[in-house]
């Protein structure tokens, strides 16, 4: 026990460390793992002592020391993982002695050389949280150090940690080694109204079956901030494409040309749940509100409602009448059906017809509890047509009736709910109903001003339509909502490029989408098509083998025919250039 005679209190920053599974390479190789260490102790010595800090305790392969300036503290543990990683590499990779660093600021009891409290405490636990080679921090060190070091971090969330009351709030600190390759390349413009962008919330539980539950909360965040027409909301496609990355909000932000960052974690336990939630200002780096939420699990909707009015309120952003009224359309009030949902929600999002198959039961189950959910119809009819568009229904004409009762029954509930009109545009389109459609999509855009897919929805019945202006300018505007999209929303753009003649925009198009995707047979089609039109018969006849290695039995009469075409000699454009590029009949 410290001796209260000489017992000092002081504020000090903690820089916890020790070895990832040092007891399996002891194991391995004792006498080269003990030499490392020896050696690694006195570069990180020697760098504590640089900046100014003090080793306080060494046992085996940790390391304790302090700092009186939480900056100090963490430049000096990224110097210690940089200097550590190049000496890592004189060695294979069996051989290698990673450090995890912790860093904590607060109040510590010193009794002679040795330190004590809960401030030491929390520096081991965050430690433990670090990556190999990696360095965490309290939210108390974020503070301290943020604007004032080159350095970008990660938030982490509130996490439970052993042996300490409250959870701690930690941030990843980004190491050269971890630079991040841009996922959006051109350089977008912040809007004139305020951006934002809502990242996955992290699941807490623990158990990564419940990772249905958090991405769910946060679609929802998201379709209701989409719905005020004075704000610019990123789509989930977009925002869910950060997932498990280690970005920073400040690059995140960059990338989509949002300003305000919205992150946070959810831990569903029982009938309860944690939420914690915070809104960042992505420039100045400025968190402009947090909150923290511990509820019953039925409290579900009301939270999600408070925490996006919070979010408008903070912004400054006032809604209108017809808004605050349809922010929460087309919603269930019970938890069970509530659930169901977004299980289904998130069976579909995988884009596959075994997924897809599972969603439809799902939305079904979510219905049987909860009969007047609308949200729970539009989607129901929206796989449907996901059966007939990637060609996994046996009897396309089985599944455009269900689909069409789906958009009935949601309307029927609510009409003020913008999926359920999309879905009864998709309807329109087989039978050739184009200001039918046109006119359900513009509503949608009404109802959803921040709606990417819907954009995106009416951008394609224009293709058809023939008003390829205006598919032009409403898929640039769906991609800027969407900067990360679908391959859909490319290849909606590329058609009407094609349309209109203008071949090489076209072609860039579609090779973005085959190069992540070599057997995207719509990408495939425009490519071969666009070639045939610029007389580049070589080019066109190899998209065509491609086509036909993906499907042998390809009929361009048959394909062309599935397309809804307003403008027949369009249509006979495109099927004579498919036929130049070796397609048969």
């Amino acid at each position: 026990m410290p001796n209260e005679q000489n017992v000092t209190r002081k504020l000090r920053a903690i820089l916890s460390a020790d070895v990832k599974g040092y007891s399996l390479l002891m194991a391995d190789d004792e006498v080269h793992t003990i030499e490392t260490l020896k050696k690694y102790r006195q570069i990180m010595s020697g760098l504590i002592n640089q900046y100014s800090g003090r080793v306080v305790d060494n046992p085996g392969d940790n390391l304790l020391a302090e700092f009186s300036s939480a900056v100090d503290a963490v430049e000096c543990a990224v110097q210690i993982q940089n200097r550590l990683n190049k000496e890592n590499a004189k060695f294979v990779k069996e051989k290698r002695l990673q450090f995890r660093i912790g860093v904590n600021i607060g109040d510590v009891v010193q009794d002679g050389d040795h330190i004590y409290g809960e401030g030491v405490n929390v520096a081991a636990r965050i430690e433990s949280l670090a990556d190999a080679g990696g360095i965490c921090i309290s939210r108390g060190t974020y503070d301290q150090i943020k604007g004032r070091i080159d350095l970008e971090a990660v938030y982490l969330g509130e996490q439970e940690v052993k042996n300490i009351k409250e959870p701690v709030r930690v941030y990843k600190v980004l190491m050269d080694t971890e630079t991040h390759n841009p996922l959006v390349e051109e350089e977008l413009k912040l809007p004139a109204k305020p951006s934002i962008a809502v990242l996955p919330f992290t699941n807490m539980s623990g158990d990564p079956s419940q990772e249905y539950f958090s991405d769910g909360l946060t679609e929802q965040i998201i379709n209701g901030l989409c719905k005020v027409s004075n704000l610019f909301v990123i789509a989930r496609n977009s925002s869910f494409a950060y997932k498990d990355q280690s970005v920073s909000v400040k690059q995140i932000a960059k990338e989509l040309g949002v300003r305000y960052i919205l992150e946070g974690s959810v831990q569903k336990s029982g009938d309860r749940v944690r939420i914690t939630a915070q809104l960042i200002d992505a420039i100045t780096d400025y968190h402009m509100w947090s909150e923290n939420y511990d509820r019953d699990l039925e409290d579900i909707f009301a939270l999600q409602d408070e925490i996006t009015m919070r979010i408008v309120e903070t912004m400054q952003i006032k809604l209108t009448m017809g808004e605050q009224a349809r922010l929460w359309a087309g919603m269930t009030k019970d938890i069970r059906a509530y659930d169901w949902f977004v299980r289904a929600f998130d069976a579909y999002s995988q884009m596959n017809e075994k997924d897809n198959k599972q969603a439809q039961r799902h939305f079904q189950e979510a219905i049987k509890i909860d009969d007047s959910y609308a949200m729970a119809y539009a989607w129901l009819g929206i796989t449907y047509i996901a059966d007939i568009f990637y060609g996994w229904s046996k009897n396309p004409v089985e599944s455009l009736a269900k689909a069409e009762s789906c958009a009935e029954k949601a309307l029927a509930i609510n009409d003020s709910y913008d999926h359920a009109h999309l879905l009864l545009a998709w309807t329109n389109m087989p039978k050739r109903n184009y200001d039918g459609a046109i006119k359900a999509s513009e509503r949608a855009i009404e109802l959803n001003p921040n709606g990417a897919d819907a954009h995106y929805s009416l951008a394609w019945i224009h293709c058809f339509a023939d008003n390829i202006d205006q598919a032009i300018e409403l898929s640039k505007t769906a991609i800027r909502l969407n900067p990360i999209p679908p391959h859909n929303y490319f290849t909606t753009l590329a058609l009407a490029y094609r349309i209109s003649g203008r071949y090489a925009e076209s072609i860039e198009l579609v090779n973005k989408c085959l190069d992540e995707n070599p057997n995207n047979l719509q990408a495939l089609l425009i490519l071969a098509a666009c070639y045939s039109f610029l007389d580049k018969v070589g080019d066109a006849n190899k998209a065509s083998k491609e086509i036909l290695r993906i499907n042998p039995k390809f009929s361009t009469v048959n394909y062309v025919m599935t397309l809804p075409y307003k403008n027949q000699d369009v249509a006979n454009k495109y099927i004579d250039a498919l036929r130049k590029a070796g397609l048969p009949d």
